[in-house]
Formats: C-alpha cells, sequence, structure tokens
C-alpha cells in the first residue's frame, strides 16, 4: 500500500501522522543516548534505543507521538527507551495540568519487556503505565498497533490501561507469547508453530469482537489520522482497567477445564449477567492450606491462622490500620495454572476489585488506608484459555486500582519475602511508592523463567547464567536487584519462612519505616530513580535522559 502505516519504521509512522512541517523529534539519534548494557552483551545498540519521540500537530491538534522501534531488539522495553517514554509522558501531562492540551498517542510494535536489561524493563513499564493512568484524567490517551510484532508482555498491559485503541488487521496482543507458554505449559496448552490458531485467538479481529480493542481500521495513514481526530474531539475512554465486575461475572461462568473455542467465548462475552463483587477480608480456619512465603507472611503480620478467603488465591485483611494484601497458592484450584501462586484471570480481577472497594470507602478521608502488598508471585498464568480471555486486562485491572490508590494519597509498600516475577510483579507489587525485601537467596526477581528467557534470545542456559554475571538488571537474585536503586530497604538476617517474634517485629518496622518515609513526599513513583544508589549506578542513564528532556520538551 502507498499510503500504509504498517509498512513504515517506527520514525517514519510518527512523521506520518503529524501535519505537514510540524513533527518535532525529542532526545533523537544525533543526541546518540544509547543502552548502556547492550554492550556488554556484545549487542549493536541503536542511538535512539528503538523509541521514537515525535512532538507536532495532527490536524491541528497538538500531540506528542510514542513510536517503538520492532525492528530493534522485537521492540522491546530497556531502560533508555523506559525513561524518554516516561519523562515524555511527564512532561505532557504537566502541559495539560497547565491548561495547554496535549494529546499522546502511544504506537506499540513490541514483545514488551527487553529480556537483555530486564528488571530495567519491568521498573520503566511501571512507571508508563503510572503515567497513563494519571495522564486520563486530562486527555485520552490512544494506542495505536499497526502489526508486524503487535504488543505483547508488559506493554500488553499497557495497552489495556489506554483510553483507546485503534488496530488493523495485522495486530495481536497477548501478554505471554505463544512460544512462552509452550515452554512454561506444554504444546498441548498452546502450540506455538499453529499460526491459525495464534492469529485466531490473538488477533485483531477476535480481540476487537471480545473489547479488547476498540476500532480495526485499514491500514491507512489518512484513515488512522481521521480517526484518531475524532477519538481526541470525541473524548472517547473505554475504561477497560475499569470494567472488574463484568470480568468476574465472566470467569464465573467459564469452565477451566473445558478449552474454549473463540466462537464460544465470544457468545459468553456478549451474554454476561453482570453483578456486583466484594471479597469479605481473610478469616482464621482450623484446616491447614500449602504453605508459601506469601502466605507465611500474611499470616505472620495479620495473625490471622490459616487464614482462608471466598476466593482462596487472595487474601486481605485490615488489620492495626493497614491493609494487607497476598496472592497465595491454592494446590485445588479450578484453574490448573495458578495453582502455585501466579497471578491469573480471577487474581488480578479481584486484587483490583478490593483496592476499589477501598478507594471508595476513603475517598472523603483525609487520611487513607495504607496498603501492605505482600509479594509472592512465581508469575502470571500461563494458559491458553487465559490468553483468550485477555490475562493482560486482568493484570491492567489490578494495576491500574493499586496506581490510582497511591495517586489518591494511599502510602502503598511492597513486602517483598518470596518471588518478583514478570507480568505478575506489575500487576501485584510494581505500583508501590516504596518497596522493601528480604536478604534471602532464595527469592527469584525478574521478568521472565531462565529456560523461557533462554529461549527467546537464543541463548542456552549456561549463556544466560553468564550473561547474568555480567548484568545486574538480567539477575535474578535480590542483591543484584539491590544495585538499580529501586529498592527502599533491604532486610538483613530475617529469612523467608522466619517466624520468631525478631523476625516479625524487624519486617514490621521495615514497613512502618517506608510508611512514616512517605509523609509529605510525592505520590509517584520518582523515589527509585532520585535516591542515592539510583543516581550514582542504578538509574544513571534514566536520568541523563530526564535531563535531556527537560532541555528539549519546549
Amino acid at each position: 500500500m502507498n499510503n500504509s502505516l504498517l509498512e513504515l519504521n517506527a520514525r517514519e509512522r510518527a512523521v506520518a501522522l503529524l501535519d505537514k512541517d510540524t513533527a518535532q523529534e525529542l532526545i533523537g539519534p544525533f543526541d546518540n543516548i544509547i543502552s548502556p548494557h547492550l554492550i556488554p552483551q556484545n549487542i549493536v545498540p541503536e542511538s535512539d534505543d528503538g523509541v521514537i519521540i515525535m512532538k507536532g500537530q495532527l490536524k491541528h491538534l497538538n500531540c506528542v507521538i510514542i513510536s517503538i522501534e520492532g525492528s530493534f531488539q522485537g521492540g522491546g522495553i530497556g531502560e533508555v527507551g523506559g525513561a524518554k517514554i516516561v519523562s515524555a509522558l511527564e512532561h505532557t501531562l504537566l502541559d495539560n495540568k497547565n491548561g495547554e492540551k496535549v494529546y499522546p498517542l502511544i504506537i506499540f510494535d513490541t514483545g514488551g519487556v527487553r529480556l537483555q536489561e530486564a528488571n530495567y524493563g519491568l521498573l520503566s513499564i511501571s512507571e508508563i503505565q503510572n503515567m497513563i493512568i494519571e495522564l486520563k484524567q486530562y486527555v485520552p490517551v490512544i494506542g495505536l498497533i499497526p502489526g508486524r510484532v503487535g504488543s505483547f508482555g508488559g506493554m500488553s498491559i499497557t495497552t489495556a490501561l489506554m483510553s483507546y485503541i485503534i488496530t488493523t488487521d495485522k495486530a495481536r496482543i497477548g501478554l505471554n507469547g505463544p512460544e512462552v507458554i509452550e515452554q512454561e505449559a506444554g504444546a498441548r496448552e498452546f502450540d506455538s508453530s499453529d499460526k491459525n490458531l495464534i492469529w485466531n485467538t490473538l488477533g485483531a479481529k477476535q480481540r476487537k469482537a471480545t473489547g479488547i480493542v476498540d476500532e480495526v481500521i485499514d491500514d491507512d495513514v489518512d484513515a488512522f489520522r481521521s480517526t484518531i481526530a475524532k477519538t481526541i474531539l470525541e473524548k472517547k475512554d473505554s475504561n477497560r482497567d475499569q470494567q472488574v465486575n463484568f470480568y468476574l461475572s465472566l470467569i464465573e461462568t467459564l469452565d477451566p477445564a473445558h478449552m474454549l473455542t473463540t466462537q464460544e467465548y465470544t457468545n459468553l462475552y456478549r451474554h454476561v449477567s453482570v453483578h456486583d463483587h466484594h471479597l469479605n477480608s481473610a478469616i482464621p480456619s482450623d484446616y491447614p492450606t500449602i504453605t508459601s512465603r506469601g502466605r507465611h507472611w500474611f499470616e505472620q503480620l495479620t495473625q490471622i491462622k490459616n487464614a482462608h478467603s471466598d476466593i482462596p488465591t487472595v487474601l486481605h485483611a485490615l488489620v492495626n490500620g493497614y491493609e494487607y494484601i497476598s496472592i497465595v497458592p491454592d494446590k485445588n484450584n479450578n484453574f490448573p495454572r495458578v495453582r502455585h501462586g501466579e497471578v491469573g484471570l480471577k487474581e488480578g480481577y479481584t486484587v483490583a476489585n478490593v483496592i476499589n472497594d477501598l478507594i471508595d470507602r476513603d475517598k472523603d478521608k483525609k487520611t487513607k488506608t495504607p496498603i501492605v502488598i505482600i509479594v509472592d508471585v512465581p508469575s502470571q498464568a500461563y494458559g491458553y484459555n487465559e490468553e483468550l480471555v485477555g490475562i493482560h486486562m486482568s493484570l491492567a485491572a489490578s494495576v491500574s486500582a493499586y496506581a490510582r490508590a497511591r495517586q489518591a494519597g494511599h502510602k502503598i509498600i511492597s513486602f517483598i519475602p518470596g518471588d518478583a516475577v514478570s507480568g505478575g510483579f506489575l500487576a501485584h507489587g510494581l505500583q508501590s511508592n516504596r518497596l522493601i525485601a528480604l536478604n534471602d537467596s532464595s527469592i527469584t526477581i525478574q521478568a521472565m523463567s531462565k529456560e523461557s528467557a533462554a529461549r527467546i534470545t537464543n541463548r542456552s542456559l549456561q549463556e544466560l547464567e553468564q550473561a547474568t554475571k555480567n548484568t545486574p538488571a538480567m539477575a535474578y537474585d535480590i542483591k543484584n536487584y539491590q544495585k538499580l536503586g529501586s529498592l527502599f530497604y533491604l532486610i538483613s538476617n530475617v529469612k523467608s519462612y522466619d517466624s520468631s517474634d525478631y523476625a516479625i517485629n524487624i519486617v514490621k518496622n521495615a514497613i512502618n519505616s517506608a510508611i512514616s518515609d512517605l509523609e509529605n513526599k510525592p505520590t509517584d513513583l520518582s523515589f527509585r530513580y532520585n535516591n542515592k544508589i539510583a543516581k550514582e549506578s542504578g538509574r544513571v542513564a534514566t536520568n541523563k535522559i530526564r535531563l535531556l528532556m527537560d532541555k528539549q520538551w519546549n
């Protein structure tokens, strides 16, 4: 097609969408800000890190376009590209707060986190998501998915947070790529060689039929321009991230043992009888359940023995003025992909439901209830039904609820006594003001399991292990994670299953210190790049980008 948006590269897409002679690129290739994490891994970097920021006008409307280059590292988000996106959205928000309407557009062509700098990618994506949620209070935030890579991984969660999503029929959206599902759950669950299965499950037409995208249009630049302008002027917002009761009602009708066809799911989606959901606080029981680090610390901190909930994988309780929330295993769960503590369809929406209720309950209170997230999530759920329904939507609901609570003034602390991996961590932990963790070698913190990361990056496990030794952002242990500067506090002399009074008091004191530190502090995520470790070593590239964006924005 002569006027195809799909066939253009990221920079060309941004220029093509803007009115003639209005495009101005910020932090472009001549600034030569490359990722510092790729050369040590013998990977050739790009001078723009695969992210294009372009200001200009679209049909005389002031816009900023963020365009991701899918041909560079699969459109993966690393530290530099992530910082460019976040700082551009921050300036867009500030302009809108000051009464100058600027409309943000994101062109998705991304596999999610860039695994070669995985933990930076997770942090960056959570920071992008935070900005989108805050911006939507002022203007619609519009997502475009022309095609090629599509939108996968943590960035699929980001698409579910957008006000409005416009695609061609060549687009795909999914949290877990088919190869990852096959690696984690087997070819019977999802055969990555079955192209028809992939397109029928994740393709734009099915996503449009079930509310995951808003419009599928022709691959034509003029069609995109007209649709975008109409979306802006009509202030369209699907509020996908706040349809919690709809999806909890839908999920109740699913038989997890039956692999739905696309038509069966479409029929279910169209005939949902919606009712309100409210999860009661956890109560003690006489029946011991499977012990996990998350459950262990929920029970230690709340003193609820053998805590039981109507949704057995989600525990919450208000104790001594703090709202505690944990996602825990359930070996008999009828959704088999969450039996080890993964965040699945029901878990994401249920956590969102709990937080939304808390936001509503505290909306007129000057002092909001602090939230303590107990993080022990080995990943998100890997399953065919989960992808068909849209597990990224469930995780986005949780992300949205936590972010809106924090922005409303709830102090949120994530306490990490167990694993913090992938989309599970994005949904349940990374929207907190402060992260604290146990200094325990059993904790895994990363964007993907080692087996899947090796497969996706075409490395052997041995090569992957070697790379993690040289690149802290790729490492899986908590001590290397601390080097990034994202932790408020690393608790020594307490292990994941400690239950002594000494250990409990140490953890409680750390939580109290983190909450006290938030007095009269911003409700954003800036601590992660403003603290001493971050400034001196952990987020040097992030801060360099932020300073440059400050200089170039106007």
